[in-house]
């Protein structure tokens, strides 16, 4: 017993001293990184959500500071301040970057750069612009003025408590001014301009900053740097919030519908419709939307049906395609005074254009279908028979049994008698009965003789 116990403490021992060391290194804490985001487009309630996911992760791993860069021509009032909020309350460090060279931060994007700790852009980059405007009328003004005046509270208010420059962040909602990174940086509205992430990271290292994490000294020369990109999903659902994609997508709903509504079932056409309607609506629900837009091209589409399926094709269809071009003009174009943090917003009108031509082309294309199909012969029923030629299975005098395009059917005779097995000829449907005359015959029959047939 004591040899047994000897060798269990033996081997035990020596597994200690094998795992120790790998003990250590895991006890050794992670490099504190600094967690790079990126904000680009209209800012909407999927930028919220990404932003917020990136401040809960730069928690977790007790990053040194949270680097935001920023491109964005402005976003949703909601959204804007729901961002600002996140990064006055952020438990980390916070840099806001207007980065590449050519970006912008216009509208909800000033707000969201003197919301950071650190403000900071890159060169040939301008930041403001966020005064709202209105499609006038006197009482579009007064709202204006009141929209104008919050978000000129809300903006000195952002910069007073970051120490930046009050006065013009005022002027910027005021009157619509805007700055490039060097006069931003000269009027002590922005921390720093830099070249790129590297020498950001480099001129802010030392520096302190104060927030609701309290009073940090950045260090962040030659830290470690994590991205955080959006998901898959965030990725998607941000493409789609593209004015121009939006418009797409809720065009080819109206016109998979039209072709649902002329071929009736429900099909691809159907199925396709209904995705591109739900994600159109996802994404015109974080863009300023003119719901008169959106009732304009349901009304183009509804003329056009309506149109399609009675004698007024032609002057329905000009009234869709009209309806429709208007309702594309004024999508985006709210009638009541937008928020400062909102983007201009239009679709192109090479891309509203296209779609009409494409809509236009499809109405002809189905018109003429339907202009041939009310040319041809029935295709069902006893109708589609007529003209054709059979044979006589019985005497048919005056009634008999007749075959037809490889079918039965119950004949009436109205040349006087046909001999079995003679060929004969379609020329009319009387109830179930087949009107029928010999094939070989040269005779007109007149009014009279049909009405006498039919009353059989």
């Amino acid at each position: 017993m004591p040899r047994i116990m000897r060798r269990i403490c033996t081997v035990m021992l020596l597994v200690i001293v094998l795992l120790w060391p790998m003990a250590g290194v895991s006890a050794q804490p992670a490099e504190r990184p600094v967690l790079v985001l990126e904000v680009e487009g209209v800012i909407n309630p999927l930028s919220v959500r990404y932003l917020e996911r990136g401040l809960q992760r730069a928690e977790q791993r007790a990053a040194r500071l949270v680097v935001v860069i920023v491109d964005t021509p402005g976003g949703l009032d909601t959204a804007m301040r729901e961002v600002v909020q996140a990064l006055l309350g952020s438990p980390v460090p916070t840099a806001i970057y207007v980065a590449p060279s050519g970006a912008r931060a216009a509208s909800a994007g000033m707000f969201i750069t003197l919301a950071g700790d650190i403000a900071a852009m890159a060169p040939a980059t301008n930041i403001g612009a966020a005064s709202p405007v209105t499609l006038g009328g006197e009482a579009g003004d007064t709202e204006l003025a009141k929209a104008a005046s919050d978000a000129a509270a809300l903006a000195r208010s952002i910069a007073t408590t970051r120490g930046r420059n009050a006065d013009w962040a005022e002027q910027a909602v005021l009157e619509s001014v805007s700055l490039t990174a060097t006069e931003a940086l000269e009027q002590g509205v922005i921390d720093v301009v830099a070249e790129d992430l590297d020498a950001l990271l480099r001129q802010i290292d030392g520096r302190t900053v104060n927030g609701a994490f309290g009073e940090v000294r950045l260090q962040t020369a030659g830290a470690a740097v994590e991205h955080l990109p959006m998901n898959a999903a965030e990725q998607f659902i941000h493409m789609i919030s593209n004015p121009n994609i939006a418009y797409v997508l809720l065009s080819l709903g109206m016109l998979l519908l039209l072709a649902e509504i002329a071929e009736p079932g429900i099909g691809l056409a159907g199925v396709g419709s209904a995705i591109c309607f739900i994600l159109a609506f996802m994404a015109l629900g974080s863009l300023p939307v003119n719901w008169a837009g959106i009732a304009l091209l349901a009304l183009g589409v509804v003329l056009l049906v309506v149109g399609l399926l009675t004698d007024t094709e032609v002057v329905l269809g000009l009234g869709g395609l009209a309806a429709f071009v208007l309702g594309s003009v004024i999508l985006f174009s709210p009638f009541e005074a937008p928020s400062p943090a909102a983007p201009v917003v239009r679709v192109s009108p090479w891309l509203i254009g296209g779609v009409v031509a494409i809509l236009a082309a499809f109405t002809l294309i189905v018109l003429a279908a339907i202009v041939r199909a009310s040319r041809q012969p029935p295709q069902s029923g006893a109708q589609r028979l007529v003209g054709l030629e059979g044979v006589a299975l019985s005497d048919v005098d005056p009634a008999g049994q007749v075959r037809v395009d490889f079918e039965t059917w119950s004949a009436q005779s109205v040349a006087g008698r046909i001999r079995s097995g003679e060929r004969v000829r379609v020329i009319g449907v009387s109830g179930v009965r087949l009107q029928v005359v010999p094939a070989d015959t040269e005779r007109v029959w007149d009014t009279a003789v049909w009405d006498t047939a039919g009353e059989d």
